[in-house]
């Protein structure tokens, strides 16, 4: 009867592990599916400013009760241009967490999907690192929309981090402010079927992209396959 139950035991300890793995596999190959919808609208993130980032994190279907209780928080992916200067191909994902402070841009209690745009080193610097809070850790502001629009302002050249929202099929720039990102490597090593850090996975070229993360890789490549960043000859 031991051994059964011993056995019966390890079973579901194995199905937990592998349901665990398949829901942030499936979290990745969704934030891929959002990041093409969104990209596909014609009033969406401006070209140039896509062109500029060197980062990109995709939180899709962030709940809106995780900001207001805190009970859970938005569970995403984050991909950044290969290269000690981040101006090669878009590499590998590393999962991330985003939790606490409010979305400015929500309807009811509709899910709603966020992508955030990491336009310098040094926010990506910061992001890598360890948990940073939006707003203090590293600016943030709401991004411009409309494909074709220039964002010459103060407050977009200056931010370090720009963030959008689609929730009930509206796209706008969203207010992050107070919220808090981090590397969520339990996520990630379900994802890679070993521990990795953040770091190691988004500046490692010997990483390769896990098949659920291909599509968000193919949707950034074909998107922005270069950075034209003024900062990329200065480095």
């Amino acid at each position: 009867m031991f051994r059964h139950l011993s056995l019966v035991f390890c079973l579901l300890f194995v199905a937990g592990v592998l349901n665990a793995a398949n829901k942030e596999q499936d979290r990745l190959a969704n934030a891929g599916v959002v990041l093409e919808e969104i990209l596909n609208v014609p009033d969406n993130i401006p070209q140039d400013l896509l062109d500029k980032a060197e980062c990109i994190i995709v939180f899709p279907s962030v709940k809106k009760g995780a900001f207001i209780f805190g009970a859970s928080y938005g569970r995403g992916a984050m991909v950044c241009r290969s290269g000690e200067s981040l101006n090669g191909p878009w590499g590998a994902p590393a999962m991330y967490a985003l939790e606490g402070g409010s979305v400015g841009f929500q309807i009811g209690g509709q899910a709603t999907d966020l992508v955030l745009l990491v336009m310098n080193q040094k926010g990506a610097d910061s992001i890598l690192s360890s948990k940073v809070k939006l707003g203090v850790g590293a600016s943030v502001a709401a991004g411009p929309k409309g494909r074709d629009a220039t964002a010459s302002t103060d407050a977009y050249l200056q931010a370090e981090i720009l963030s959008y929202s689609r929730a009930q099929g509206l796209f706008a720039g969203v207010s992050l402010q107070g919220s808090t990102i981090r590397p969520d490597d339990d996520a990630s090593a379900r994802v890679y079927g070993r521990k990795l850090r953040a770091r190691d996975i988004v500046l490692g070229n010997a990483i390769a992209v896990p098949a659920s993360g291909q599509h968000l890789v193919r949707v950034l490549q074909k998107g922005a396959p270069r950075n034209t960043s003024e900062q990329v000859s200065s480095r």
